[in-house]
């Protein structure tokens, strides 16, 4: 195997295994970048090629096809609530996520970039800063799907400011922010098809303040849904505010109605360096606890309990028969006497069928012989015994 070959199998590998890439002698740092992110809204970062490239070095490296990956510093992966998303090595990646009210804090990402032409790779660390938003979360959301649009298209603020002023000719408030933005295929959508003009899907999340708009109130109505089953489109007079640019599927139009929940202060995280002259306080030992009466409970009541049970088994089985004696005494002796003339005469039949000289059914007779070459002897005439009546005339 090359020596390329192997480089990339190891850059690899060590990107998979979460191991740093300090050693590698093609192996770049860049400067750390600090990042600010509000509960509440989306966060979204772009990673842009130029600082990579020019990380890279050489001319020839301007349009190098280049790979983003991203993890947890120390850990293999991301946050649940951030997500990366690149289209091809020749454009830029994406770091997106909705951060959620419970995730406040500090959170160290290492972005990885491969260059796939001359396996060399840079590395990034982003200290994103998660923070509560200061209006806190928006009461009134709507989710949209857009089915012309992709989910890098829709991530540049550009295209998010667009959106949001299609959504403020329905909404008719200015306090309008997206809160999140997911595609379609991580809802269970289906691939699209590889032809010009078809898109997965984006879920776009929009929230306010303010009430929903009558407009979005009548899209949702059991009326309209009524006519989405059978193939028309819903009651809502506010189509034209996202056309050209998006084309709204109303059917899945989503309204939700967040109630904010009450939550305490967090715990405080300290730097984890104890002060000088502060000496270190453990926890005190928890209190030795008595284990005798639970392990008797667990043994001895399952054992009682089965005991008991084959005490009642017992006296059913083995108490409450009645025996021949009783059952004897209980039917009459007329009954009786019938049941003991069937009985003997059907002993005295076997005892004169056994008897009887009469030769053994051809279908009991062995197919083949038992030595070779020795033929079975056809059978004879049956003796006048067997023809004799079993009772004298």
């Amino acid at each position: 195997m090359e020596g390329p070959e192997l480089l990339r199998l190891w850059a690899l590998a060590g990107l998979a295994l979460g191991v740093s890439l300090a050693t590698d002698p093609d192996h770049r740092v860049l400067p750390d970048l600090r990042l600010s992110a509000e509960t509440g809204t989306i966060f979204v970062h772009e990673l842009q090629r130029e600082p990579f490239l020019e990380a890279f070095g050489g001319s020839e490296d301007d349009d190098a096809p280049v790979t983003f990956r991203a993890h947890l510093r120390g850990r293999p992966d991301l946050p649940r609530w951030l997500r990366l998303a690149q289209r091809g090595p020749g454009l830029p990646g994406f770091l997106y996520g909705h951060p959620p009210a419970t995730g406040p804090g500090t959170h160290s990402v290492q972005v990885l970039a491969y260059n796939r032409r001359t396996f060399t790779t840079v590395s990034q660390l982003l200290v994103i800063g998660v923070t509560r938003s200061p209006g806190g979360d928006a009461p009134f959301q709507a989710e949209f799907l857009v089915g012309n649009r992709d989910v890098e298209e829709l991530l540049p603020g550009p295209a998010r400011a667009l959106f949001l002023q299609a959504s403020a000719g329905l909404w008719e408030r200015g306090d309008l922010r997206v809160t999140n933005v997911t595609s379609a295929l991580h809802r269970g959508a289906r691939v699209p098809l590889p032809i010009e003009g078809r898109r997965e899907g984006v879920y776009v999340q929009v929230g306010s303040h303010s009430p929903f708009s009558p407009c979005l109130v009548a899209a949702v109505s059991p009326q309209s849904r009524a006519r989405c089953h059978r193939g028309q489109r819903p009651l809502a007079s506010c189509y034209d505010t996202f056309a050209p640019h998006f084309s709204i599927r109303w059917c899945n139009l989503t309204l939700l109605q967040v109630v904010p929940s009450p939550s305490g202060p967090g715990p405080l995280w300290g730097s984890g360096v104890l002060e000088e002259g502060v000496a270190f306080e453990p926890p005190p030992e928890a209190a030795p606890r008595e284990l005798l009466p639970s392990f008797l409970v667990t043994l001895l009541v399952p054992l009682a309990v089965a005991a008991l049970l084959c005490l009642f088994l017992g006296h059913l089985m083995c108490c409450r028969r009645e025996g021949v004696e009783k059952r004897d005494l209980e039917t009459s002796d007329l009954q009786l006497l019938h049941h003991g003339s069937i009985a003997g005469d059907t002993r005295e039949l076997r005892l004169m069928a056994g008897s009887r000289d009469v030769p053994r059914p051809l279908s009991t007779l062995p197919m083949f012989p038992v030595r070779p070459g020795q033929r079975p002897q056809p059978p004879g005439p049956a003796p006048l015994g067997a023809r004799a009546p079993l009772l004298p005339p």
